[in-house]
């Protein structure tokens, strides 16, 4: 049996699936989705579905593929995917299955354009939602907002939006609201900028330009979910067998999921209704809070842990979990340092230690093979942006050194020792394997190894204003704490270091 509107109506469902009701179908289309990819699919659309499903919503969602023209496999199974969702909750496994019907139908940019314009004259249609990737939201000056379609996203949403505004004469309950969810820092503001660039740019009228401003609501959004998208092939072929049919759309995701959509009107809150039925959809005037949260407990702890993770012997985080001296140098880091340089007004010491518990099933979840190695991908930005912050933070705060932090900052520098340089390549050599270093300060790094003995590397690095925008060497005992650590790590075993500090043995150097 193949999924589709047949196989519901049969309803031969195992008995723990979440089972969309035929009536789902008949469900007016609210919401205008680009793109098709696994993230959209497997957050805004689980929070639709969910929302349906509890007559909450009672929208669907017709979906603009912009990349390719095949739409079929959609066609053929009713819009309909299964989701499955597994990993960790509170320390305990957690295993789901839900066919999703919120998807109407999938249409593609580039044969269907008039029927997607078309959809602009429908008074239902209220939302858009876009994951184009972070290149997705760029201005390109000379893209045609009159050709079919436009090139970029920014520009087929302008020409969707002013063939509204032509075809309801700008009124004002025409607007929209716009969402999207691509992981750059106020994507809805940024979005609305180019779109308003592009309308001056076209030379379209002031109305227009005013209704844009005024009676639509673009949104700033933060998403945080793993969806790392189709079951691998056994894993497919086991689910097919208990599930008794065939799904070609299946994709995968852990338990945690978070929607922060930033908006002040209490029409965009009755519009988007569907928060209403979990409270992971969070809809308030400042997301900044929940950015905070993602970026130091979650991003950091990975930026601050992912060399010592794979110098360490590791080579998914799952793994490092599963090893007591790592998961709770893991959980200090994120507990005792991160988090108390993060609290304050907006975040209280409650929520920050509650985010960090789930992260830290999040980082145990069996089911995401989420390597290190692929964490230390432009390791020195991410160092700079995500953990340099929370080093200023912490000595405003403590007279005390921050010693994890150190350990994973020592572990950075050593695993950025590149050894083999092969044209503009460069690797380091760890337990005699050789491993890519993927950072645009590569070079920086080589030459710094060259030229300094090794007492003065530490010092090299931290001192330099070129690469921190500041002298980090100056954080009292930072650097003695840095160097210490680098020279455990060369002499001793990792695990015997980090037991070392994570098991009550700590350094303690008064700042």
């Amino acid at each position: 049996m193949k999924l589709g509107k047949e196989a519901v109506v049969a309803g031969r469902f195992p008995g723990d699936f979440s089972i969309p009701e035929v009536r789902l179908f008949e469900l007016p289309e609210k919401v205008l989705q680009f793109g098709t990819g696994v993230l959209l699919r497997g957050l805004p659309d689980f929070y639709i579905d969910k929302a349906n499903k509890q007559n909450v919503f009672n929208g669907r969602i017709v979906v603009v593929k912009s990349t390719g023209l095949d739409v079929d496999g959609f066609a053929e199974q009713d819009g309909l995917y299964t989701q499955c969702i597994q990993g960790i909750i509170n320390g305990n496994p957690v295993e789901e299955y839900v066919i999703n019907a919120s998807i109407s139908k999938v249409l593609s940019a580039r044969s269907n354009w008039n029927e997607i314009l078309h959809y602009a004259e429908s008074a239902g249609m209220q939302i858009i939602l876009s994951n184009t990737t972070e290149v997705g939201i760029v201005l390109k000056k000379d893209d045609d907002i009159y050709a079919a379609p436009p090139e970029s996203f920014p520009a087929k949403l302008l020409a969707f939006l002013y063939h509204r505004f032509q075809y309801f004469n700008g009124s004002e309950e025409s607007g929209m609201v716009v969402i999207p969810t691509e992981l750059i820092v106020d994507n809805g503001t940024k979005l609305k900028d180019i779109v308003l660039e592009l309308a001056v740019i076209n030379k379209l009228d002031k109305k227009f330009i005013n209704w844009l401003t005024e009676a639509n609501d673009f949104c700033n959004s933060l998403v945080d979910r793993i969806v790392p998208g189709a079951l691998k092939k056994q894993a497919q072929k086991t689910f097919e067998e208990r599930a008794g049919y065939t799904d070609k759309l299946t994709i995968m995701s852990e338990p945690y999921s978070l929607w922060a959509i930033e908006s002040s009107s209490g029409k965009t809150k009755e519009i988007l209704s569907f928060y209403k039925v979990d409270d992971s959809v969070i809809i308030t005037p400042d997301i900044n809070k929940y950015r905070e949260l993602k970026l130091r407990l979650l991003n950091a702890t990975h930026t601050f842990s992912c060399g010592l993770a794979f110098l360490a012997g590791f080579d998914l985080v799952v793994q490092s979990m599963q090893e007591n001296y790592f998961s709770t140098f893991i959980k200090e880091l994120m507990m005792e340092e991160i988090a108390s340089c993060i609290t304050g007004s907006a975040i209280s010491m409650d929520e920050a230690i509650s985010f960090a518990k789930t992260v830290i099933d999040r980082f145990g979840n069996p089911y995401i093979e989420h390597k290190w190695l692929s964490i230390t991908m432009q390791y020195s930005a991410k160092i700079k942006m995500r953990t340099v912050p929370l080093l200023f933070a912490w000595y405003q705060r403590h007279h005390k050194i921050p010693v994890h932090m150190a350990a994973g900052f020592a572990a950075y520098i050593l695993f950025m020792k590149p050894v083999v340089n092969e044209g503009n390549n460069y690797f380091g050599i760890h337990n005699g394997v050789k491993y890519k270093i993927e950072d645009d300060k590569a070079a920086y790094f080589y030459d710094v190894w060259q030229q300094h003995p090794g007492d003065k590397i530490v010092e090299s690095i931290l001192s330099d204003k070129n690469l921190w925008g500041d002298d980090l060497s100056l954080l009292n005992g930072f650097m003695a704490t840095v160097q210490y650590f680098l020279n455990q790590f060369c002499r001793h075993e990792f695990k015997y270091v980090i037991t070392r500090l994570s098991q009550g043995n700590k350094i303690q150097y008064e700042a």
